[in-house]
């Protein structure tokens, strides 16, 4: 489970298995660093996806699954493959977010809520049983070409002015915005690896990824 008074990194690779069993292997371990598989992957490659990460990674690996509905089956099959995180939609059902919450719980497992498209995160969180572990402020991939848009981290002092969560910052992050995430009370910064040829903002597949991470993580110690 992640802890509260460390912040980390975590690392979206979104590409396929064979991006992975390039790039991950180079990655030394850390614990302040956390291995997604990005929801273009989970639907590329499946669970199986999933568990080639865990047969090369020993740390915290994350499941973006977007989660809408069916929310015990899905956390249950993350976790099956070696998922320790996973995330759901704060735009699901009210019913949705409590039994994944739930089900994360019973299985060990920190759950988030992305909350992607969501306007006010706090509204979302005072209908819930029981927040959640992490709460996900998220700028799309489909929005980080538009002019203006932005991490909104107004929404953390809101937050954290009812739930002692931890606070994750993804979309368009860079070693800047990282800094900038951290400034303003994030603990988790999301950070894509991204092909040269990707519109992305993010790390890149053809530079020092293991380089890059130690970058990360000494802007946000």
């Amino acid at each position: 489970m992640l802890e509260h008074k460390k912040r980390y990194l975590q690392i979206a690779f979104n590409s396929n298995i064979s991006q992975v069993r390039r790039i991950l292997p180079s990655i030394p371990f850390n614990e302040r660093i956390l291995i997604e598989a990005g929801t273009p992957f989970i639907k590329r490659e499946g669970t199986k996806g999933i568990s080639a990460i865990a047969s090369i990674w020993r740390g915290g690996i994350v499941a973006d699954l977007k989660t809408l509905d069916g929310a015990v089956d899905e956390v249950n099959f993350v976790q099956t493959a070696g998922a320790t995180a996973a995330t759901v939609l704060g735009s699901a059902p009210t019913e949705t977010l409590n039994l994944f919450i739930e089900t994360c719980e019973s299985l060990n497992m920190d759950s988030m809520i992305d909350m992607l498209g969501v306007k006010e995160p706090l509204k979302v969180l005072l209908k819930l049983k029981k927040p959640p572990s992490v709460v996900v402020l998220h700028k799309g991939r489909d929005e980080e070409g538009t002019r203006g848009k932005v991490i909104e981290y107004k929404h953390i002092n809101k937050v954290r002015s009812k739930y002692d969560v931890l606070i994750s910052a993804a979309g368009g992050v860079d070693l800047a915005q990282a800094r900038s995430a951290i400034f303003n009370g994030a603990d988790i910064v999301v950070a894509n690896i991204v092909s040269p040829e990707d519109p992305w903002i993010g790390i890149s597949s053809e530079e020092d990824v293991a380089g890059m991470a130690n970058r990360f993580l000494a802007t946000i110690e």
